[in-house]
This record gives C-alpha cells, sequence and structure tokens, in this order.
C-alpha cells in the first residue's frame, strides 16, 4: 500500500492549498481515509476524514474551512483548505485503515504517507 501526498506549499494568510493523496494497492472507494498533520513539538492530530459513504468529520479547528472529498475513479484522496491560517503550519499526511466509520484518531489508522509541507505566513 502506497499514499503519496501532494499539493503542499507556502502561502499566505487567508490563502488556499489543496492538497492530493495517490493511493496504490488500496482501493478509496470502500474504506476510511484521513487527513492528519503535525506541527514541530506537537502531537499528530486529526484534520478531517471520510469514510466509504462520503460520510465526512473535521476537527473543530478547520471545520467551514477545509473540505475533505475523493475520486474514486481516480483513486485519490483531496484536502481543499481555505482561509488558511498561521497555525495551519504544519507537515500533513494522509492515512487510511480499513474501518467502518469516520475516525479522527491517528491510532486508528494502519497506512500513512511521507507527508507534505504546508506553511502559512502571516
Amino acid at each position: 500500500v502506497y499514499l503519496v501526498e501532494s499539493g503542499g506549499g507556502s502561502v499566505q494568510a487567508g490563502g488556499s492549498l489543496r492538497l492530493s493523496c495517490a493511493a496504490s494497492g488500496y482501493t478509496v472507494s470502500s474504506t476510511c481515509m484521513g487527513w492528519f498533520r503535525q506541527a514541530p513539538g506537537k502531537e499528530r492530530e486529526g484534520v478531517a476524514a471520510i469514510d466509504s459513504d462520503a460520510s465526512t468529520g473535521y476537527a473543530d479547528s478547520v471545520k467551514g474551512r477545509f473540505t475533505i472529498s475523493k475520486d474514486n475513479a481516480k483513486n485519490t484522496l483531496y484536502l481543499q483548505m481555505n482561509s488558511l491560517k498561521p497555525e495551519d503550519t504544519a507537515m500533513y499526511y494522509c492515512a487510511a485503515f480499513k474501518g467502518w466509520s469516520v475516525s479522527l484518531l491517528p491510532r486508528n489508522y494502519d497506512y500513512w504517507g511521507q507527508g507534505t509541507q504546508v506553511t502559512v505566513s502571516s
């Protein structure tokens, strides 16, 4: 199973980025996937998740600004990030697990990508 993130970068506060996570050896349509982030000196935290029925869940800190989605035909997970803030600066990871319900808990996830850096300047 390979999960490869892309789309990170540096933006100013208020800007937008779209992260992508291409999956191989794994079918995004039939499982739960999520986006997580980890800032230096902090624990990894769940940002958004989506299950096989396309139900979604978000951390309170990103609700209304971030949108998780997936393209089953491309076997790719996305995270649209709008109205970015400096506190969104972190390494962002996509992850997957063979569960049935949306989860923002890192310990529930079995497969992880290498991450893509997002830096938001004020």
